[in-house]
């Protein structure tokens, strides 16, 4: 059973339809998730919708997704204005114009663009019940009366103070469901939440019933149970021993906390990735500049924001061939100053595309992709305008390629994820090219980034496994899921003693 299914409460039905799974789905969704993952926790389901082809879904049956507009993002696959790819279990075997393979399962791409899944991150998923509860809100208390309510006093230092175990797991699995059903394929979870061993078993518990790729990003608790960073040993060996599974774990490192260097000790010693955000609103800059210029970035950081960083800092972090995180149209909104897009370009950095708060604004990456390509170009344009040399124009592709390989680099899951290359897992994305605000499809890459959202994620693929078909999320009963959501909800708002106005 999941972590809802109460034993007080044996009359209330599974939200993830436990029921349908057979003894066969059971093996095969775990062997997916890894050995560190106990059966009988599973939540996802092979559920098939009514529609779906004969055999889709089955161990052992090929699956070639057939007619599509492929768009691999691998230069030496190619793109097909009609092409094939062929799925064996969890990997990618073959990408091609015209693919024979008469054991496999058939299912009719046409109108469809296939492309990887999106990879978002930097993603605080346990913030799913606060969404748009802070849609007005800026990083920090500037004075203003408008702005008492802030992120940091009125997220970090009220709301999340009181959540419960039971809080992360659902806040976890609902808002890794939502971003499946958006054809984000794969999260690095930042949930700064991690206020004992239990509320980190159930924030990894949630990433992992959801059923999708996600990257644990073990950051800090506050409390007397707390043992961040002491207990990462402990969940490194209890739940990602195999990388050859679908999570993965970050350490947090925050350079704003007093004795932040012991993390980065601990994530060096685990040999895991190193994330931070790295913010000038909270006078980062110093403590940045000094790690820089004392050899202490390496490829194994991820830099989430890099704003208000000076010229020194961006050298360090680029010669050191650290990964940036941007989450553009938060940044903007939010004061955390300048999204360094164009630094990112100029010095060659390996950048990706991230969410960051739903409490402010949406997890979809639609909006992502055209935050990122318009400012951009604003800028351009701006100085072209004014008769100075400017920078080339992004274009979607580029776009695009910071939502999907970019994302894989930095998450250091380029072996698996990012491209539809053979031999990589298959975490694809089918779009409806031929709805109302696409049709008729004349640029494919055009169609993703400047007309596309998503509604347009027509059906999603996890290493192989059917999680969306036809518009439709397979394997859980979400409005049980939504009203568990909202439970949490109020008890988060009253423990807070935070009013809830819905026109404020």
């Amino acid at each position: 059973m999941c972590r809802l299914c109460n034993p007080k409460t044996p009359q209330a039905a599974c939200p993830t339809r436990r029921g349908f799974l057979t003894t066969a789905a059971i093996g095969g969704a775990a062997a997916v998730a890894g050995a560190g993952f106990a059966q009988p926790a599973m939540a996802q389901s092979d559920t098939k919708a009514t529609n779906m082809p004969e055999g889709l879904g089955t161990p052992g049956r090929r699956v070639l997704l057939k007619g599509g507009a492929v768009l691999s993002m691998d230069d030496a696959v190619g793109n097909f204005p009609v092409g094939d790819v062929l799925i064996d279990g969890a990997k990618i075997v073959e990408v091609g114009a015209n693919i024979d393979a008469p054991d496999a399962v058939i299912v009719d791409a046409k109108g469809k663009i296939v492309m990887p899944g999106f990879v978002d991150t930097h993603h605080h998923q346990f913030e799913t019940a606060l969404r748009s509860q802070l849609s007005n809100g800026i990083l920090i208390n500037d004075g203003r009366p408008a702005n008492e309510h802030n992120y940091f006093d009125t997220i970090l230092q009220k709301f999340s103070m009181v959540y419960r175990p039971e809080d992360v797991y659902i806040n976890e699995l609902y808002g890794s469901i939502a971003q499946l059903d958006a054809g984000v394929t794969t999260v690095m979870d930042v949930s700064q939440i991690h206020h004992s061993p239990e509320h980190s078993d159930a924030a990894i518990e949630g990433l992992r019933d959801a059923g999708r790729r996600s990257v644990f990003g073990y950051f800090e608790g506050w409390g007397e149970k707390a043992k961040y960073p002491g207990d990462a040993a402990r969940i490194k060996q209890q739940y990602f021993s195999s990388d050859d599974q679908l999570l993965t774990m970050v350490m947090g490192g925050e350079i704003y906390l007093p004795g932040f260097e012991k993390a980065w000790e601990v994530g060096r010693d685990l040999d895991i990735p190193i994330a931070l955000h790295v913010v000038g609103t909270f006078g980062m800059q110093p403590t940045f500049d000094k790690l820089g210029a004392d050899g202490q970035f390496g490829e194994d950081n991820i830099f989430i924001h890099m704003t208000g960083m000076s010229d020194d800092g961006w050298k360090y972090a680029a010669d050191a061939g650290a990964h940036v995180s941007l989450a553009v149209p938060i940044e903007m909104h939010m004061r955390h100053g300048t999204p360094p897009i164009q630094k990112t370009i100029d010095l060659g950095m390996s950048t990706s595309l991230s969410t960051d708060v739903e409490c402010t604004m949406t997890a979809d990456f639609f909006t992502q992709m055209r935050g990122l390509i318009t400012l951009q170009r604003m800028f351009a344009n701006e100085k072209a305008l004014a008769g100075a040399e400017y920078p080339a124009l992004m274009t979607t592709i580029e776009a695009i390629r910071r939502a999907t390989v970019g994302g894989a680099e930095g998450l250091k899951l380029s072996r698996k994820i990012g491209t539809l290359t053979p031999g990589k897992e298959a975490d694809i994305i089918l779009l409806d090219a031929e709805a109302i605000n696409v049709a008729p499809l004349n640029n494919v890459p055009g169609a993703v980034v400047t007309l596309m959202e998503r509604s347009n994620v027509d059906s999603v693929f996890v290493a192989g496994q059917v999680k969306k078909w036809s518009g439709e999320m397979l394997g859980f009963d979400i409005p049980r899921l939504t009203q568990e959501l909202e439970s949490s909800r109020d008890y988060l708002f009253e423990a807070a003693g935070i009013n809830r106005d819905l026109f404020a």
